[in-house]
């Protein structure tokens, strides 16, 4: 599980060391989950408590919670307590850049067909 490092990632105007990666490599591994990237979109604008992501993201929420410890703990969410709700945001914007981009990317284009690779994962 990576540490809570994944805000030192370089610029893309610094020299791609192996260190780098490695820290690549550890992001890419914790947004490799679906629903994690579902997580991230349910709150990449706002600050939302768990019941509003269910409300988005199709889940049980034992399994939301893991899903969310396991974002927070990469460094990628935040979270606060207020009362008994606990709320969770994105803390490093290039989380959702790197989302956006490589989601957009990979859609299919005018309704083409998904790869069979990916229709499979559906």
């Amino acid at each position: 599980m990576p540490k809570r490092h994944s805000a030192q990632l370089p610029s893309p105007t610094e020299p791609v060391t192996d260190q780098t990666f490695e820290l690549a490599a550890e992001l890419f591994s914790v947004l490799s989950a679906p629903i994690r990237l579902r997580i991230i979109k349910s709150v990449c604008d706002s600050e939302k408590n768990v019941t509003d992501i269910l409300k988005e993201v199709n889940t049980t929420q034992p399994n939301m919670s893991q899903h969310l410890n396991t974002l927070y703990k990469a460094g990628i969410l935040g979270k606060r307590r207020e009362g008994v709700q606990m709320y969770y945001r994105v803390i490093d914007p290039r989380v959702t850049e790197l989302c956006h981009s490589v989601c957009s990317r990979v859609a299919p284009e005018d309704g083409a067909p998904l790869p069979v690779e990916l229709e499979n994962d559906h």
